[in-house]
């Protein structure tokens, strides 16, 4: 891969480069280490199993990991232990699926407090993004549950974990996510962003961040093949 331009630099830099396919080793890890080094990627983002991870001292590149993940259906007291343990092992970030059911219910005050245990957990500056699983959601569900990331103080509100049959990240959501959450906290637009035109325009819709797995074919201006269970 030949080296970036500016703007291609900057859309790297709000990258979090993921593997969160259950059948990753740690030697895929490495490589993910490797190639997230080498494109200038924010951050890896990696189940919590997969910590502590070996970054070189010099690297300018942070370690997220996922927390209740992908179902959400996970105890508080254990998503909270969860990302605990994980900030321990070295995550600087970490992403958690709220219970989508609980949404779907109405149940937003659980929500909340579902995401105040993890917060809870894991104080400033650590920093905490709320998978809200979007498109299973209504726009209504969508509003509420984005405010309840915000009242539990959350830092972002993101799309999707890339794994729900309902689909994944979507313009409409961006742009509704943002405009709930306005400079309270931020968007990060996962589960489907494998272009480097999807990538703009979800940044034009108003995500900070991206959540990408074929990062280099992205960046290169490629479209990799689409995989069961990619992010």
């Amino acid at each position: 891969m030949t080296a970036l331009s500016p703007e291609t630099a900057g859309v790297a830099r709000q990258i979090d480069h993921t593997l969160l396919t259950p059948e990753a080793t740690a030697a895929d890890v490495t490589a993910l280490i490797i190639e997230a080094i080498r494109l200038g990627t924010y951050s890896v983002c990696v189940s919590p199993s997969m910590l502590p991870l070996t970054i070189p001292a010099d690297a300018d590149l942070k370690v997220a990991a996922v927390c209740g993940f992908p179902s959400g259906k996970h105890h508080s007291v254990i998503k909270a232990a969860e990302a605990a343990l994980a900030i321990e092992q070295g995550a600087d970030e970490i992403d958690m699926v709220i219970d989508i059911g609980a949404a779907e219910a109405g149940r937003f005050g659980d929500v909340q407090a579902d995401i105040a245990a993890v917060r809870a957990s894991i104080p400033a500056p650590k920093v905490l993004k709320v998978i809200i699983e979007s498109a299973a959601l209504t726009d209504a569900e969508i509003i509420a549950v984005c405010q309840a990331a915000v009242a539990a103080g959350a830092d972002f509100v993101k799309t999707s974990t890339g794994f729900h049959p309902a689909g994944g990240a979507t313009v409409h959501a961006v742009r509704l996510m943002k405009r709930t959450v306005g400079d309270r906290a931020q968007v990060k637009a996962s589960g489907g962003v494998r272009s480097y035109d999807e990538a703009l325009v979800m940044l034009d819709a108003g995500a900070t961040r991206l959540g990408v797995s074929g990062s280099a074919a992205l960046l290169s201006g490629a479209t990799p093949p689409v995989l069961t269970g990619a992010y």
